[in-house]
């Protein structure tokens, strides 16, 4: 039976709720790791530190080595998916969710470097490189000296490009461990996880999953998250199974009948989140968490910065400095901040600090100037 398109208005604030609710930003969530990973769709993972960090503000008990050991075990991993974007995600979906996206922003990179590649076999350099990184894991500039070998006029970087986006690849540990990180190495999935199923994600399901983690949102909105284009006709296809709502704009936001949509004046705890942080990046309209007058100052040319969150909605930046024998956070708001928002504020630093810092590393909070 179709559910009734209600296309009540959700203004930016009972959007926030709703998608602090789905990314466990409301409250520290009993979770553990591998179903946060897999209900949150994966991880940013640019850096080696953000999918940490990100945990750190959702999880209620979470600690790094959790996540460590589940790299290690090789239950979750790295791998190029959403976006043509680092992400961690569980071993099921590293797989899945790559071969799904591979149409849309994957292969768009690689048409970038075609220039760099003329007189490439395609096929061949498929082949050549799937059999030199599952002899053992090959780190990006072993991978380009290899292929140089075979076209040596082509592009080094374009070569490397190429066997980036055409293999299903993961960056194997140590790389993204906590506190053991070491370079990029690179080998397939079929080797990294044997025994697995070599099939895309269902569109359908992901588009679901997304609206689980994500909504209520846009056609639009799970474009920019996942890279792909075109995604209409599955959300017509889903459009009898979801409920629709409109923005202030008038575009419709498609959403899961039993979603949480929690009043727009819930409390919203503050929360320091990593640099490339999904909540941040998947949405084409990020009103519902970033106020117009802040657009653009989460980055610094191609830096990206970390930033927190008051009131549910991006407030500033901070930032951290490990030193040998003190780690200081430095809180840089964009806004005089009041006398409570300032204690709420450091009472999360500290909780931040003392899940993320050594236990025998003294820490400092700095407030600078808003």
């Amino acid at each position: 039976m179709a559910l009734k398109t209600t296309h009540a208005v959700l203004g930016p604030r009972a959007l926030n709720r709703a998608t602090l609710d789905r990314q466990l930003l409301l409250r520290l969530s009993p979770m553990g790791v591998t179903e946060a990973v897999d209900h949150l769709v994966g991880l940013q993972a640019q850096n080696t530190k953000p999918p940490y960090y990100a945990l750190a503000a959702r999880l209620d008990g979470f600690r790094p080595e959790d996540l460590s050991s589940l790299m290690e075990s090789r239950r979750v991993a790295r791998i190029v998916s959403m976006r043509s974007t680092v992400h961690t995600h569980t071993a099921r979906d590293a797989d899945a969710l790559r071969r799904l996206v591979q149409a849309g922003a994957v292969d768009r990179e690689l048409k970038m470097f075609r220039k760099g590649l003329e007189g490439v076999d395609l096929d061949r350099l498929t082949a050549l490189a799937t059999e030199y990184v599952e002899e053992r894991p090959r780190t990006p500039k072993e991978m380009r000296e290899r292929l140089s070998r075979e076209w040596p006029e082509a592009d080094p970087s374009s070569l490397g490009i190429a066997a980036r986006c055409l293999l299903v690849m993961v960056q194997v540990t140590p790389r993204g461990l906590w506190g053991r990180s070491g370079q990029v190495a690179l080998t397939t999935t079929d080797v990294w996880f044997p025994g697995q199923e070599r099939e895309a994600a269902d569109l359908d399901e992901t588009v679901l999953r997304y609206l689980g983690a994500f909504g209520p949102a846009s056609v639009k909105d799970m474009q920019t998250w996942c890279g792909l284009t075109r995604l209409r006709p599955a959300f017509e296809r889903l459009r009898p199974r979801l409920l629709v709502f409109q923005d202030e704009h008038g575009t419709e936001l498609f959403d899961l009948p039993d979603a949480p949509r929690p009043d727009e004046d819930t409390p919203a705890p503050p929360r320091f989140l990593p640099e490339f942080d999904n909540l941040l990046l998947s949405h084409a309209d990020r009103s519902r968490v970033v106020p117009a007058e802040h657009r653009g100052r989460t980055w610094t040319g191609n830096q990206a910065h970390r930033v927190f969150l008051l009131d549910g909605f991006l407030a500033g930046i901070w930032h951290l400095d490990e030193a040998k024998d003190r780690t200081t956070l430095t809180i840089e708001p964009f806004a005089p901040m009041t006398r409570a928002q300032r204690a709420a504020l450091t009472a999360e630093a500290e909780r931040t600090l003392r899940l993320m810092t050594p236990s025998d590393t003294p820490y400092d909070i700095v407030h600078a100037e808003g």
